[in-house]
């Protein structure tokens, strides 16, 4: 049901439905979801020699402004299938690594023993981040007690601190995110609005909350900018242009990392894995399958009648939930019947609370303009006069 209609709808293309609120259809009955999607694949996905040839000139770029420095690129890694094979894919392109891993005591024992494993096989360094835990179980129960999907706002703004504190601790310009196009093109924004909100992320905290946060620092537009603009940090996508299926990506992973599967899409987290299989789930209606199966039906990567039948049964073992439930509820301190109450609440969205929305998306929009990844190699003064251009249009933005 949208938010002009209470008419359950599903694309005819993809599995995308009405449990986006915002989702629309064109006269074929096909979602904007998978019409963006098709509209940006041939620039963000594997084309061939011309994707060959770019992520040539890209990795040529981050050796070159590595030069006499200790490491080329930081890489986030999880543990994850798309993390861990955007590792290899770089090593085995000659860059010198710092591997990050953000510790939110959330980590199942697959995710730990993948981090370790290829870390160790690969020779690469590491580096772990670990948050004040009494801060962030605060912050994770202000969202749950906002009743918004975006439960895991908290890891995903952090994960982004982490990855910059290092590479501005060692003066490497390049950060190479794991994410990739054909298992995540789609995912609406009323699923997972903005992490980087602060006006958003602040008013549920504050409104939540029982804590001020001293020890977790925040991550929102004017510390993106200035990394972005001050620090001339940039943040490049190699799935996007080297070939990659899920399939072909875990047999490599098996085969040369000793790499262990964990279940789902984001679920070498054991707090991500109830909040995506579970609580948005039985809160929101959402199935977040739907949006993986989507991006790889539009890839090519699955079939639309094999994507029904998943969706038929629940995302989640309907044996071991309350178990897990009973962990989490523990490991936050929070009692079994007040944490079943939280989830209970009436849902919300993001809309529902104040936000930055609007600003932010013309920040993006015109950062985008100027700085795609097709634009990595500047000339030095064709650099400088983009960026002073562009810092202006920040300014006006942020502080206006």
């Amino acid at each position: 049901m949208t938010k002009n209609s209470t008419t359950y709808k599903q694309c005819n293309r993809c599995v995308m439905d009405t449990t986006d609120l915002e989702i629309t259809f064109d006269a074929n009955g096909y979602c904007n979801h998978c019409i963006e999607f098709f509209r940006k694949r041939p620039k963000f996905t594997y084309q061939g020699k011309e994707s060959d040839e770019a992520l040539e000139k890209i990795i040529k770029q981050i050796k070159r402004d590595g030069r006499g420095k200790e490491y080329d690129c930081i890489i986030g890694l999880s543990g994850g299938i798309d993390s861990s094979y955007t590792i290899y894919v770089a090593k085995q392109k000659g860059l010198r690594i710092l591997a990050v891993h953000m510790d939110n005591g959330w980590d199942s024992k697959e995710a730990v023993t993948n981090v370790k494993n290829i870390v160790n096989k690969l020779g690469i360094d590491y580096e772990s981040y670990v948050i004040d835990w009494e801060e962030f179980k605060d912050l994770q129960l202000s969202f749950l007690k906002a009743s918004v999907p975006e439960a895991e706002t908290p890891t995903d703004m952090l994960i982004l601190s982490a990855l910059h504190y290092f590479a501005a601790k060692y003066n490497v310009k390049y950060i190479i995110g794991g994410g990739n196009f054909v298992t995540e093109g789609i995912l609406p924004k009323s699923w997972h609005y903005n992490a980087k909100d602060l006006k958003y992320f602040n008013h549920i905290q504050k409104t939540f909350g029982g804590k001020r946060l001293k020890k977790i620092s925040t991550f929102g537009v004017k510390t993106e900018m200035y990394y972005k603009l001050i620090k001339n940090i940039r943040m490049v996508y190699l799935l996007r242009y080297a070939p990659f299926t899920k399939a072909e990506a875990m047999k490599i992973l098996k085969e040369n990392l000793d790499w262990k599967p964990y279940g789902g899409k984001h679920h070498e987290s054991i707090y991500t894995k109830f909040v995506q299989s579970y609580y948005l789930y039985e809160k929101f209606q959402i199935d977040y399958r739907r949006s993986t199966l989507s991006s790889e039906i539009c890839s090519g990567e699955s079939n639309y009648d094999d994507a029904i039948e998943q969706l038929k049964s629940k995302p989640y073992d309907l044996v071991g939930i309350e178990e897990q439930k009973q962990y989490i509820s523990k490991k936050l301190d929070v009692p079994a019947d007040e944490f079943e109450r939280i989830l209970r609440l009436p849902p919300k969205w993001y809309w529902d609370y104040p936000n930055d929305s609007k600003r932010l998306g013309f920040i993006y929009d015109t950062y985008k303009e100027f700085f795609g990844e097709e634009k990595l190699v500047f000339s030095k003064n064709a650099r400088n006069f983009v960026y002073k251009l562009f810092l202006r249009l920040v300014i006006l933005a942020v502080y206006i």
